[in-house]
């Protein structure tokens, strides 16, 4: 196998005009391409959201605002963490940018997360502050204590929308939807009143070198607790200059009329977004239309009636829901260039029924938070869909190891996907062993996915070493869980495994074993999940049982159950 690998097969399947290698000294550091890409384009819509276009020029000038302000907080020296929770609107740009900016590092948080969740991230991250929407101050409130965050900056929905607009905005939120549940937190300090605080020239200018640390992306662990992979930046900065390599073909099938414009409905706090479509998008100079909640179909057909748009990153659910829905045909799909999907398998009658609408083929790729995200992608200009997870991009070298550690040989046989490359993390965040663990002595990252190569050089996913359970491109693992249904007092034990779902791919399914003499209801373990578990983590089956299957030593066997899942199917 290491000679397949070392040959690179899999460039023979690059379309032309994509390198084998991307130079990847074209920036030192985001902040280089951030500011580059501000002066570049400042007259041109970097975000779009609900009407309200907001420029490169607007957010180079609200972002250095917001860094300087960041910079002059007690306590806050360079390298210091600062999350942020919000979902897609126009005040996490500036937020990122700023951070950034201000010489810091960003902890992107999943703005669901329930308390118990956000405590972990913000005490493992070491967070000093937090920029934050209103809508879950609430949860921020029931933590906070246990935490580092000494500074918080909230946010409304409508900050960024002007003022009457703005102004109606939040009413609708606050009032009418009634989605800003009651909060009390100390030394709070508006957004706008953050941005507005400093001049834009108050900004201690920073220069982070390629070694130095961008963000820390959250992922699941083995052991339910979450980990930090950390990413520098020349890790995010060579996945964006491989992913806008990857993306010319496509775009250059037909010559564009317009400016480039990304769909951005997944969650930019998600790796995938936060790549392809922030920072790629503004290498480009594209417009992203922001999309709020990407689960509103009605609303999202809506908003993109009213745009051209040329790329279109997402997952397999949302390609699926929007080609069925009654409105899809209302939409001007004829700029569409690139769709790309990840975050979990694209099925093949989804990928038929969208190249059949759009006339854009879905390339399915892979990655993970680890690899900044993506690894490996299907041509873009590859109108069949192969079902495989595509070649590797460049840069990239995969292979597969077996169960020793040592490589598959044979083309065919079964292996662990290994992942090596400029876009692998630097490890995880103060967790030495759990580094250790994941990458090979050779240098590559063990994902925990088992694949197959062909003499091509494609990758195809056929199991997964860990329990790891995929909802919708997001990661659920087991334990975390498990962990969380044990705290019932009813509870004996219980196991987690991920089931086939037509709509998110797998669900969680959980089985339960009372202790004698208890009782409960699936009601009441549903309510206690609801109130720990980001919802995608919550079971979406629950099945009571007197026992569960057991190694010889006591360990539970979640195969055993998977496979009288399966069995149940076939």
């Amino acid at each position: 196998m290491s000679a397949f690998t070392d040959s690179r097969p899999w460039l023979k399947q690059y379309p032309e005009g994509v390198p084998a290698d991307v130079d990847l000294n074209r920036y030192s550091s985001l902040v280089q391409l951030l500011n580059e890409s501000f002066v570049r384009h400042a007259d041109k819509p970097a975000y779009t959201m609900m009407g309200r276009d907001m420029t490169y020029g607007e957010l180079d000038r609200a972002s250095r605002s917001l860094a300087a302000y960041l910079q002059q907080l007690p306590g806050m020296q360079a390298g210091d963490r600062v999350a942020v929770m919000m979902p897609n609107i126009l005040q996490y740009p500036i937020a990122v940018a700023a951070i950034l900016r201000a010489g810091l590092v960003l902890v992107n948080v999943n703005p669901l997360y329930t308390a118990r969740e956000l405590e972990h991230q913000l005490k493992d991250s070491g967070a000093k502050a937090i920029i934050i929407i209103e809508n879950f101050a609430h949860t921020l409130e029931q933590c906070l204590s246990h935490t580092d965050v000494r500074h918080i900056v909230l946010a409304s929905m409508g900050d960024r929308m002007g003022g009457l607009k703005g102004a109606l905005v939040n009413f609708v939120v606050r009032k009418v939807k009634k989605m800003v549940p009651s909060f009390q937190l100390p030394n709070v300090v508006r957004f706008n009143d953050a941005v507005s605080r400093h001049a834009p020239t108050a900004l201690r200018e920073v220069t982070p070198g390629p070694e130095d640390l961008a963000a820390l992306q959250y992922t699941g662990g083995t052991t339910g607790v979450a980990k930090g992979a950390m990413l520098l930046h020349r890790n995010i900065l060579a996945n964006v200059l491989q992913c806008g390599a990857w993306y010319q073909p496509g775009l250059a099938r037909r010559q564009l009329h317009h400016q480039i414009g990304f769909v951005c409905a997944l969650p930019l706090y998600h790796i995938f977004a936060f790549t392809v479509n922030m920072m790629l998008c503004t290498e480009m100079g594209g417009k992203n239309i922001l999309l709020p909640n990407p689960r509103d179909l009605d609303a999202v057909l809506k908003e993109l009636q009213k745009h051209v748009f040329h790329s279109f990153p997402g997952v397999n659910t949302l390609f699926n829901g929007l080609a069925h829905h009654a409105d899809f045909n209302k939409v001007d799909w004829s700029h569409l260039r690139v769709t790309v999907g990840g975050g979990m398998a694209v099925q093949r009658a989804v990928a038929k029924d969208w190249y059949e609408k759009t006339n854009c083929p879905i390339c399915e790729g892979y990655g993970l938070s680890e690899t900044s995200p993506v690894a490996s992608c299907n041509p873009v200009t590859n109108p069949e869909f192969t079902g495989s997870i595509g070649v590797p991009v460049p840069n990239t070298w995969m292979k597969l190891v077996d169960e020793d550690g040592h490589d598959v040989e044979d083309l065919g046989e079964r292996g662990e996907i290994a992942i090596k490359g400029p876009q692998v993390m630097a490890g995880y965040w103060q967790r030495p062993e759990e580094t250790a663990r994941s990458m090979t002595p050779d240098g590559y990252l063990l994902t925990g996915d088992i694949g197959v190569v062909d003499e091509k050089g494609y990758f195809t996913i056929v199991d997964r070493k860990k329990d790891m359970i995929l909802v919708s491109g997001f990661n659920v693992y087991p334990n975390e869980v498990e962990d969380v249904v044990a705290l019932l007092p009813a509870v004996q034990e219980c196991a987690v495994i991920g089931v086939p779902d037509e709509n998110s791919g797998e669900a969680v399914k959980l089985f339960v074993v009372l202790r004698p003499g208890q009782t409960l209801t699936e009601k009441e373990i549903k309510a206690h999940c609801r109130e720990n578990l980001t919802r995608y983590k919550q079971p979406r089956q629950i099945e009571f049982r007197d026992a569960l299957p057991k190694t010889p030593i006591g360990k539970i066997l979640r195969r055993a159950l998977r496979d009288e899942e399966l069995a149940k199917q076939a």
